[in-house]
């Protein structure tokens, strides 16, 4: 009974949202709530929250004051020559934006942290997508399939559970991976590609000229391309922007405020200092000096106060970032509703053990095989800890009594992350749909099923190089 509930319930939260039923926060809330007492935990409701919430707490605070700092840093122009760098790269084609989101979240993702990665990546192409009319779901679904890819870097979390829950070394789990998620990073670049030359029939080409000065009325240019802009949808199912004159808006200027070279809040004078704080920020977060919600409410205060030394300059500072704070650190506590009630009623151990048992004995040689399908659904439907510390030493277990080694189970498990990055069980995808002003049910949508697939370009090749 508790296997069909838990299904039902994210079954349940999913419809609600990519339906736009109800808002993610009140669905994340209600609908747990309301199966917890179908469960007959009611009276426990307040535990499990409690407990939930005290577990994401930090993550709330990181975010928080991480949305707070990046925020400041695009104020001051930190970000300006990046975006000025890639939209000069890119030559205003959409299809090389595309490309380029990819690339930029592939390699930020570096410091191991996805909100982090999203908090850049968003900053950076955000202007030139709204400047240029492109669909932001391309960009959100494009940044999270490539930073699940990465994410499986040894400091990034998965191969390090993996390690610890099955006794192993990380680097003998990771680096005979390599390969394998070397065909997936392929796959995500193609993936843009091939979504990029979508975005560039539909919007068309601007002129590099126009798309710089946010002052001037841009103009689409190349054959064939007038109405492009003003159809019913574009391929992602986002409704285009508004046409004038046959291209983007003029009034959409205002959204390049991350190119705007007359506002206020620049601090040309202080580009190294904010430079050089935010690779001290990042390199104390690789280094683990400090705990991240610490290293960014410490990052965030010295980055209002050296900007921003007038008092009121820096509540205004804050107060324009508000709607971000409140919007993400409101998704990530709801959240915590959300698993608090998955894990306190044993729902998720449940639905783990129904997956793990309705696997033949017939596929006990594939474990590997099958870990990997697995990981999938429920890297997605359940947290990392809760899959690679719950899940995978039963996975292990029974491969080992077939003959396969944990070490093939431990690497099978990481095919699943470019789609776990997408989960609404992960903070760091409401920093990405925040950031973007993009519905969580729209991203959803649109890349559920690329990120899948990526997952089965990386499970495929770990086979085919015999590393599976």
């Amino acid at each position: 009974m508790l296997t069909i509930l838990g299904f039902g319930m994210i079954a349940t939260f999913l419809v609600l949202i990519m339906l736009k039923k109800m808002s993610p926060i009140a669905a994340l809330v209600l609908i747990p709530a309301l199966f917890c007492v179908f469960v007959g935990k009611g009276a426990h409701l307040g535990d499990y929250v409690i407990k939930g919430v005290g577990s994401l707490a930090p993550t709330a605070a990181m975010l928080m004051f991480a949305i707070v700092y990046f925020g400041v840093m695009i104020d001051v122009g930190l970000f300006d020559p990046v975006v000025r760098g890639i939209l000069r790269f890119c030559k205003a084609d959409p299809m090389r934006v595309v490309v380029g989101t990819a690339l930029l979240a592939a390699i930020v993702s570096l410091d191991g942290d996805g909100s982090t990665t999203f908090m850049i990546t968003v900053s950076a192409m955000y202007p030139l997508y709204k400047r240029l009319g492109m669909s932001l779901v391309v960009m959100t679904g494009v940044a999270a399939i490539a930073n699940g890819v990465m994410n499986t870097l040894p400091w990034g979390g998965p191969t390090a559970r993996a390690a610890t829950a099955l006794k192993l070394d990380a680097s003998d789990i990771f680096v005979p991976m390599i390969p394998a998620l070397a065909v997936g990073l392929v796959a995500v670049l193609v993936l843009s590609y091939v979504l990029g030359m979508r975005e560039r029939k539909r919007v068309g080409y601007l002129s590099l000229d126009k798309v710089l000065d946010p002052e001037s009325e841009t103009v689409l240019v190349g054959a064939g391309v007038a109405g492009a802009g003003a159809g019913a949808g574009s391929a992602s199912g986002e409704t285009p922007h508004k046409a004038s004159g046959g291209g983007a808006d003029a009034s959409e200027g205002d959204d390049l405020q991350g190119l705007d070279s007359a506002r206020e809040t620049l601090r040309p004078k202080l580009y190294w200092f904010n430079a050089l704080l935010t690779v001290a920020l990042l390199t104390s977060m690789i280094m683990e000096w400090l705990p991240i919600p610490v290293l960014f409410l410490i990052g965030a205060a010295l980055a209002l106060t050296v900007n921003f030394p007038h008092i009121p300059d820096q509540k205004a500072r804050i107060a324009a970032h508000a709607d971000n704070v409140v919007n993400v650190s409101g998704m990530v506590f709801a959240a915590a509703v959300f698993t608090g009630v998955l894990n306190g009623t044993g729902m998720v151990k449940h639905m783990a053990d129904w997956l793990v048992g309705v696997v033949p004995d017939s596929m006990g040689s594939q474990m590997g095989l099958v870990t990997g399908v697995l990981s999938l659904p429920l890297t997605y439907f359940m947290s990392n800890d809760g899959f690679y510390f719950g899940v995978l030493p039963v996975l292990a277990e029974a491969g080992a009594a077939h003959g396969v080694s944990p070490l093939e189970i431990a690497r099978a498990s990481l095919a699943g992350q470019a789609l776990h990055m997408s989960s609404p069980l992960v903070p760091a995808v409401y920093v990405l749909v925040g950031m973007a002003k993009v519905e969580f049910g729209d991203h959803t949508r649109f890349t559920v099923k690329w990120a899948a697939l990526t997952c089965l370009v990386v499970l495929g090749s770990g086979i085919l190089f015999g590393i599976i």
